[in-house]
């Protein structure tokens, strides 16, 4: 039985055979079937972490009780859905990560306040996707734009087409403005430095 566990940039969660690089949490969101509930958060803390961590065993995918592993091909997809490094596992990440808001905001970033401010770039009560306008050439590497009704990861190379799986060769950056599925305090934080581990068909050569 594949878990609907995937998330994708665009924010929808997914019943998804291929295997992320990175895992997140945003609480409890199952039910005892392992079915996907109708919650889409159960805090507003949604963190990225690693898939394993020191020596802690094995976990059983939507224990009871226990949180819903949420799966992303790589960081960038996880910043796009809304998420921030996780301070236990990725604590180097999330030290990255603070610093960079602190550099894009001006004032000393504290957890609770960084995802109350996600939280309302990120989601509507409806649970839907918040998205944004801006000019494709000012976006910084890592970022998510929406072209051609496909989801596309900027890199110094250009636009990659996102595929559960993998991203293909890029593309050239389109002209003028276009919708952007990263909210907008993560392109704050990815202007001022933060960089988001990508998966290896984004930075591989190109073929």
């Amino acid at each position: 039985m594949t878990l609907q566990n995937r998330v994708l940039p665009t924010g929808e969660i997914r019943a998804i055979p291929a295997r992320g690089t990175f895992m997140g949490n945003r609480g409890i969101l199952h039910n005892d079937d392992k079915t996907l509930g109708a919650s889409r958060w159960k805090t507003k803390g949604w963190v990225t972490c690693v898939l394993s961590f020191k020596d802690r065993p094995k976990r059983e995918l939507m224990a009871e009780g226990r949180y819903t592993e949420l799966f992303f091909l790589d960081e960038a997809v996880a910043l796009a859905a809304g998420h921030r490094p996780c301070s236990e596992c990725r604590h180097d990440a999330y030290l990255a990560w603070r610093e960079a808001w602190t550099k894009a905001t001006g004032t000393r970033a504290f957890a609770p306040d960084m995802d109350a401010c996600l939280h309302k770039a990120r989601v509507r009560r409806d649970r839907s996707q918040v998205r944004h306008a801006a000019v494709a050439d000012s976006l910084p590497e890592g970022a998510f734009l929406l072209w051609r009704d496909r989801p596309h990861l900027v890199t110094a190379r250009g636009i990659h087409p996102y595929s559960p799986e993998g991203y293909g060769a890029p593309l050239t950056r389109p002209e003028g403005t276009v919708t952007v599925l990263t909210p907008e305090p993560t392109i704050a934080v990815l202007r001022h430095g933060f960089r988001p581990e990508l998966h290896q068909s984004a930075t591989g050569p190109a073929s």
